[in-house]
């Protein structure tokens, strides 16, 4: 009976693992964004590296994704990426809870979408009880839908390499669809590397055979290129389009990638494929719905103090748009501003 149990207390445990993490994730963003507001509202802003809780906030970062890291060894990548709507629950309650920040109706509606929808991953994700030795990744990798998978992946991300750095195409779907084609390998090997570093503890030593290493550089190398082009898409849009968008794309290809290289819904019922696929659907949903025009904070807010200015009389301070072509005027369009003129 503890046998027959097993395969299943080891995935409850990757799931437990990973919305663990992915809580711990959201509390260090928070705590970094506290540090932020923090220095901002001293007399004499300091760096934040200077900050011991902005330092905290990058422990608990890095350990929560180390956490995810482990929780690929125990579950199906299936079940752990679509897990990462946790760290939007856990931001958005830290949020309200701790930075004071306004309870609104769309956060409450994303969040029940999203913890309907993580209920259902985890009540209907494929059970992928096999071991993943070394020998299995390296047959996977050189099976023909792999192979097939690999190339078109390929075809595409050139495609969109094209017309990022010829074309200077800067949208925000090409970036974060270049970011996903990316993340579909960085999971496949860190599943790989994360099973047989699991087995390999467990008395079972994988780590002399050469694919280990090939799937550790290719974890890194990928990872390295994500995090730049994601950095890129951060640095054009605001926060609140890109990480709604980039969860929908990760988690989908992350899926699309454990269905080809792992085979992880080879056995499944076509009911709870179905289900499995709804409960993705929700938190797409919730994630979308929470931050859908939520504002981005300002720690530090330019503005243009008229009361301050030779020759005027007027107190009220008018916010330029930083973003636009005359930033540091006043608007000519803004017809309060030609009232108060």
């Amino acid at each position: 009976i503890w046998k027959q149990q097993l395969p299943a207390l080891t995935q409850l445990l990757g799931v437990l693992l990973a919305a663990a993490s992915n809580f711990l994730i959201s509390v260090s963003l928070s705590i970094q964004k506290c540090a932020h507001l923090r220095l901002a509202c001293q007399t004499e802003p300091k760096p934040y590296y200077t900050s011991k809780l902005w330092w905290c906030g990058i422990i608990l970062l890095g350990l929560g994704e180390v956490g995810n890291f482990t929780a690929y060894g125990f579950a199906p990548i299936a079940l752990v990426a679509p897990l990462g709507c946790v760290s939007v629950i856990g931001t958005a309650v830290i949020s309200v809870l701790f930075l004071k920040q306004t309870v609104r109706a769309a956060d409450i509606l994303g969040g029940t979408l999203a913890v309907a929808g993580t209920y259902l991953l985890v009540t209907f994700a494929p059970n992928v009880p096999q071991e993943l030795t070394a020998r299995r990744v390296q047959n996977n990798l050189v099976s023909w839908p792999f192979l097939v998978y690999v190339i078109l992946e390929i075809i595409t991300f050139c495609i969109l390499l094209y017309f990022y750095k010829r074309k200077a195409v800067k949208h925000i779907m090409i970036l974060l669809m270049m970011v996903a084609l990316l993340a579909s390998l960085t999971v496949i090997a860190v599943k790989a590397v994360a099973s047989m570093i699991t087995l390999s503890v467990k008395g079972k030593m994988q780590l002399t055979y050469p694919v280990f290493y090939i799937m550790l550089i290719l974890m890194a190398t990928s990872c390295v290129f994500q995090v730049k082009f994601l950095n890129q898409a951060m640095h054009l849009y605001e926060a609140t389009a890109v990480v709604p968008i980039n969860f929908m794309l990760f988690t989908t290809s992350a899926i699309v990638s454990g269905v080809i290289f792992y085979q992880e819904f080879q056995s499944a019922a076509l009911l709870s494929v179905f289900m499995f696929l709804f409960g993705c659907l929700l938190s797409f949903l919730g994630v979308f719905v929470i931050a859908r025009n939520k504002k981005e904070e300002h720690l530090q807010v330019p503005y243009i103090d008229c009361g301050r200015i030779p020759g005027q009389k007027l107190t009220g301070k008018i916010q330029p748009d930083s973003y636009s072509s005359c930033y540091g005027t006043l608007n000519n369009e803004d017809d309060s501003v030609k009232t108060q003129s």
